[in-house]
């Protein structure tokens, strides 16, 4: 009986909302206002309402501005231009494990544009990982994403399509929208492929090849400890198709594969953890700041981040790969053309004499040679030092005996009595005129090296 009246009770009430609300909507409230409340399970309290819009990002430190700590990373000198983001446009392709966080983190970065494509639905089963709740099973994957997105940021535009596009039908429209589904009419700036399939893979490898659409690609193994993040950028990087995986080699349809019963694992954490690592690269391409990985991978079991670099296959079976290969190819012989042109102009512009902007004093270097009565002062046995081979001499070893020295000190030697005077004197004064030359001209190399170090 109690139970009873609990329930009238919590009826009543909610009918006294409902003809507020409807009072509300009759004198004229706008329905985004008032209809956007999310009423809760037990009809007490709602719980979440739609944020207004906001026209524009805004650096200020304010508790109810949702961009603060992103445009922190324009203060801070990681991103130079943060806002432009809202003028970007994703493409998302399945939301599902990974998909789905996907998407949220990029709603909250507060990307301009996201495009959703999948043909599932939720399902209990899926509620071992992040994003979905169990009051959405049975909605469509993409509506049920949509419709939580929104009530995270508003200020992102969702265009989503339930359909398969691995189908022949169906193909040239998932063309046509990243062909055409920009902001503003034009081809979209980035696509992420999040499917668990390679044949819808394989399609969208396909798509990206013919268009000329960069695009990331992920995977989370079969056993849930292991995972990657690949860049397709067509013609440049290996395609899908360029490396394909045994089971696409081989064109076994992976449908027969699959038994009665079984089913891959599925952890949250790695899915999360290569959902991080795909949105992170997709950021600093779509934003210019640092480095997109060409190819990383993930071990969960030893934490093992690999990285590669897989350079597309000449004998792709992709005709639209190799394509892009020959226009890459011209494109590359053109740059490598113009920065010739552009080097041997500089060089013929630069002009002969170059005075150093720092030149203090005023010194020049000229090359020139010593005259000969400057060479003949020298010893010949002299070590020779400098820019040219006539530019500095040093005179490291003493001169060569002169014959009237040889000559004494053959008279002195030949005798047994004491040394002769005068041979003595000579000798020493001969020693002396060697040090004064070997200090003087250590003195003139010094003085020129130090001008040369100032220069």
């Amino acid at each position: 009986m109690s139970n009873d009246c609990e329930l009238d009770g919590k009826f009543a009430e909610l009918r006294k909302k409902l003809r507020d609300f409807t009072r509300q909507l009759e004198n004229g409230t706008s329905q985004s206002s008032v209809a956007q409340s999310v009423i809760s399970g037990d009809g007490q309290q709602p719980m979440a309402t739609i944020r207004p819009k906001i026209a524009q990002m805004s650096a200020e430190v304010a508790d109810s501005n949702p961009y603060s700590r992103l445009m922190a990373l324009k203060r801070m000198g990681i991103v130079q231009n943060y806002e432009q983001i809202r003028e970007k446009t994703v493409v998302v392709v399945g939301v599902g494990g990974v998909g789905s966080v996907v998407a949220e983190m990029l709603t909250r970065c507060g990307i301009g544009k996201l495009i959703l494509f999948d043909y599932d639905k939720v399902e209990l089963a899926n509620m071992n990982r992040l994003f979905y709740q169990p009051h959405q099973s049975g909605q469509s994957k993409v509506e049920a994403a949509r419709d939580t997105l929104r009530h995270i940021n508003p200020d992102v535009e969702f265009e989503t399509y339930n359909m398969n596009i691995t189908t022949m039908a169906n193909f040239r429209e998932f063309v046509d929208r990243i062909r055409r589904g920009g902001l503003h009419g034009t081809q979209t700036d980035l696509l992420l492929c999040c499917v668990d399939n390679f044949e819808a893979r394989m399609t969208v490898n396909t798509a990206c090849n013919e268009i000329g659409q960069i695009w990331l690609e992920s995977g989370v193994s079969e056993n849930a400890v292991s995972g990657h993040v690949q860049l397709m950028e067509p013609g440049k990087t290996a395609c899908f198709a360029c490396l394909p995986p045994l089971v696409v080699a081989s064109q076994i349809d992976e449908r027969t594969l699959k038994k009665e019963g079984v089913c891959a694992a599925s952890l949250p954490t790695t899915m999360a953890i290569i959902a991080g690592l795909l949105v992170q690269n997709a950021l600093k391409f779509l934003l210019s700041f640092g480095e997109v990985t060409p190819f990383l991978g993930y071990s969960a079991l030893v934490d093992f981040f690999p990285k590669h670099e897989i350079r597309p296959n000449p004998q792709c079976d992709d005709c639209f790969c190799r394509k892009r290969q020959r226009e890459h190819r011209e494109k590359q012989a053109l740059i490598a053309k113009d920065e010739k042109h552009t080097k041997n102009s500089e060089k013929s512009s630069t002009p002969a004499a170059v005075v150093h902007e720092n030149n203090e004093f005023g010194i020049e270097i000229v090359e020139q040679q010593f005259p000969e009565e400057r060479q003949n002062l020298l010893p010949a046995n002299s070590a020779t030092v400098g820019i040219g081979s006539d530019s500095v001499r040093l005179a490291y070893e003493l001169p060569e005996a002169l014959p009237s020295q040889s000559a004494n000190e053959s008279d002195g030697e030949g005798t047994n009595g004491p040394p002769n005077c005068n041979t003595k004197t000579t000798q020493e004064q001969q020693q002396t005129d060697a040090v004064l030359l070997n200090t003087n001209v250590t003195a003139e190399l010094t003085e020129l090296m130090a001008k040369l170090k100032a220069l």
